[in-house]
């Protein structure tokens, strides 16, 4: 349930423009936890798609990805969790925790099963190479008898 506050009963057009606008890129660009979610870049060659999450600061055992039913979902849940010295007097300390999923449904003309990941530099690059029929044919001259 979201509580929407007016400060007066009838707010103005452009009011409800704004904050419409900015509850719905709260709601599509910040995960459960309120941290943001991680970009992503989609390519494609005559061969394979490529998948890179930029998700810096995660170890690669932090990530999760699963293929179900033409699926892909990677995810991650990383709790931080800050060392407390032995002569520090703590009045407050929030827990923090990080987490995402993103999913992606592939099309029908992937090799499912040589999908491959890699975690290098702060960016998590997953291959998904493409069957023999869907990579592009060379162009095919044909002569006029």
């Amino acid at each position: 349930m979201t509580l929407v506050r007016y400060q007066n009963q009838l707010p103005s057009l452009f009011d409800r423009f704004f904050n419409n606008e900015l509850e719905g890129w709260n709601r599509n660009h910040f995960s459960n936890t309120n941290t943001t979610l991680p970009s992503v870049n989609i390519k494609e060659d005559t061969d394979a798609f490529f998948v890179e999450v930029a998700a810096p600061g995660f170890k690669k055992s932090d990530f999760n990805i699963e293929l179900n039913n033409d699926i892909l979902t990677i995810s991650s849940e990383k709790e931080i969790n800050d060392e407390v010295k032995d002569n520090e007097n703590i009045s407050r300390q929030e827990f923090s925790y990080q987490s995402f999923t993103r999913s992606f449904t592939l099309p029908e003309l992937v090799e499912d099963e040589k999908i491959s990941a890699k975690y290098e530099n702060g960016i998590l690059s997953i291959t998904i190479p493409k069957k023999e029929e869907a990579k592009a044919k060379p162009i095919k001259h044909i002569e006029i008898k």
